[in-house]
């Protein structure tokens, strides 16, 4: 039985108590994999840390093989195979998007110098924070000693939520529906792409026949579920956000199913005219603990407008991140 390093940031919170169960129980790596697990927050939350290991340990997962904890990212975070970075600095009422890049590039920088100096090149980074796109840049910009592809951003989520949406309009399940994808941000900018998708094997546009909610509240509904889930719980998503980074890491260290494709964010390499160093979502196929922009999917003009939206947005977090 192999054993594999799992690193989780930002480990006491929220995400973090939804998480750490899917990953001790096999969810994320499978059934014949042992973990061991490396837990780190900051030093305000060593107690709440503290508290999750001992639930961690007193839940008794057969799976786990080792487990540490604690506030020094140059100790949690060495050597590991994978790490979910989901601490960051939450968004606050009244607090303008430039604060808040500049405090999560702040965090994030420090993170990477660390990874840098105890990191493997072999290390695969996903990076679940907000902003996530723009973090897991800054993230990667700072260790340089790992390889670009070796970080990404989650839109699982995102994808998630579309998929969820037209299994419900049309009355099939999330299994039935394969193959949308979500374009550009982690944010009320992304775009729900669903033209190359299907549903129950058939393409989704004509099962859906509703072209007007498909471009319309469709999209909205996708780009604005986090609101309104922070609306409806006072919260921001915790289980299904959790739910998202297992997909996301499974599907990228396990490989992807033939024929199915995931949504990534990940540095582009100038697909679709996305500029290339830009973290930006695209469809990804997963082989060797490798992914692989999908190519050669027809855009249209609908589509293309939706995704340079996106873009530009993403370009200027990054011009923020890094003049700030």
């Amino acid at each position: 039985m192999s054993v594999v390093k799992v690193g989780v940031t930002g480990a006491a919170g929220q995400i973090g108590y939804s998480i750490l169960p899917m990953i001790c129980s096999g969810q994320m790596l499978g059934a014949d994999t042992k973990i061991d697990l490396a837990l780190l927050d900051i030093p305000q939350c060593e107690d709440a840390l503290r508290g999750v290991a001992m639930e961690i340990s007193d839940s008794a997962f057969p799976l786990l093989n080792s487990l540490k904890y604690g506030s020094d990212p140059r100790e949690i975070l060495r050597d590991l195979d994978v790490i979910i970075f989901l601490g960051g600095f939450p968004r606050k009422a009244g607090m303008e998007r430039k604060e808040l890049l500049q405090r999560n590039m702040n965090i994030f920088k420090e993170q990477g110098a660390a990874l840098n100096e105890v990191g493997k090149p072999t290390t695969l980074c996903l990076v679940v924070a907000n902003p996530a796109n723009t973090n897991c840049l800054v993230l990667s910009h700072h260790a340089p000693n790992i390889p670009k592809k070796n970080f990404t951003a989650m839109t699982r989520l995102d994808h998630n939520r579309a998929s969820f949406q037209i299994a419900n309009k049309v009355g099939a399940l999330t299994i039935d529906v394969k193959n949308v994808a979500i374009w550009g941000n982690h944010s009320s900018t992304q775009y729900p792409d669903v033209n190359h998708g299907t549903v129950r094997g058939g393409a989704i546009r004509p099962a859906v026949n509703d072209d007007e909610w498909l471009n319309g509240e469709f999209i909205s509904c996708v780009q604005k579920r986090g609101a309104a889930i922070i609306a409806a719980r006072k919260l921001s998503s915790a289980m299904s956000a959790a739910k998202a980074a297992v997909d996301h890491v499974r599907d990228w260290f396990l490989g992807t199913k033939e024929g199915e494709w995931v949504s990534m964010g990940v540095i582009s390499d100038g697909s679709y005219g996305i500029d290339a160093g830009l973290c930006y979502s695209f469809p990804c196929t997963c082989v060797n603990k490798e992914w692989h922009i999908v190519q050669g999917l027809d855009i249209n003009e609908f589509s293309r407008d939706k995704m340079n939206l996106t873009k530009q947005e993403l370009t200027e977090e990054r011009d923020e991140a890094f003049s700030a």
